[in-house]
C-alpha cells in the first residue's frame, strides 16, 4: 500500500477498555463506516495468540475499506496479521533493526516528542511520525506534554506525514490549527463515544476543518 499523508487525517487507535456490549472488530467496523482512514490495534494485555488471531480480523476488515492497518509495538503480531504496518515507540526496536525485518513495503510510523527525534525518523526512513501528547491523556501517562509551539516545529522540520496525537476529541482539536498536521489520532474520542458513529463522522468534518486551515 503506497502511504500518503490522507491517512494521517483520522487514524483511529484502539482501546478495549471499552467494548462493553459490542466487540472490538464491531467497533472498528462502525469506525471504519463513518470516516476513520487508518486502524491501530493496540494490545497491552492479551496473550500473543489472542492477539494475532484478533489482528488477523481487524487487518482484513481494514482492507474491505482500503483503509490502512497498523499494529503497536509487536513486530511479530504484524507480520503474522499480514499488517500494512508497525507502529513503534523512542524504548522500542529500533527503525533501522525494524525495516530489515520487514522490508520496504511495511509502513514503519514511530512516536516523536521532539524536533530531534521527528527528523531522525525520517533519516531513518520512518514512512510517518505521531507527534504527542499534544493534551492531557487518560490513555498514556508515561509521556510528557508537547507544546503547540514544539507541534509546529516539528511538522515544519521534516516532511514526512505527521498525526497528532494524545487527549485530542471534538472540543480541543481545531486549537490545533495552524501547526502543519495532517491529521489526528484518537482514542477514547471514538472508542469511549456512546454512539461511535456519531463521534467519528463529527471527529471527520472537525478534521477536515483542521487540515485546511493548517
Amino acid at each position: 500500500m503506497r502511504f500518503d499523508k490522507k491517512y494521517m487525517q483520522l487514524y483511529a487507535v484502539t482501546d478495549r477498555t471499552w467494548t462493553e456490549n459490542k466487540t472490538l472488530y464491531e467497533q472498528v467496523n462502525e469506525a471504519l463506516e463513518s470516516g476513520v482512514t487508518c486502524v491501530q490495534l493496540r494490545e497491552k494485555s492479551l496473550d500473543e495468540g489472542s492477539f494475532i488471531e484478533e489482528a488477523k480480523k481487524i487487518s482484513q476488515l481494514c482492507k474491505q475499506y482500503n483503509i490502512p492497518f497498523i499494529v503497536n509495538d509487536n513486530l511479530n503480531v504484524a507480520i503474522a496479521a499480514n499488517a500494512d504496518g508497525i507502529h513503534i515507540g523512542q524504548d522500542d526496536m529500533e527503525l533501522k533493526d525494524v525495516r530489515k525485518i520487514v522490508g520496504e513495503d511495511m509502513i514503519i510510523g514511530v512516536s516523536v516528542h521532539t524536533v530531534e527525534e521527528a527528523v531522525l525518523a525520517e533519516r531513518n526512513g520512518a514512512d510517518y511520525i505521531g507527534i504527542g501528547a499534544v493534551f492531557e491523556t487518560s490513555t498514556k501517562n508515561d509521556v510528557g506534554i508537547v507544546s503547540y509551539e514544539t507541534l509546529k516545529s516539528i511538522c515544519e522540520s521534516v516532511s514526512i506525514p505527521k498525526v497528532a496525537i494524545g487527549g485530542i476529541n471534538s472540543q480541543n482539536i481545531l486549537k490545533l490549527k495552524g501547526s502543519k498536521i495532517d491529521g489526528v489520532a484518537v482514542v477514547s474520542a471514538i472508542f469511549g463515544a456512546a454512539d461511535i458513529k456519531k463521534a467519528t463522522k463529527e471527529l471527520y468534518n472537525l478534521s477536515n476543518d483542521l487540515i485546511k486551515g493548517t
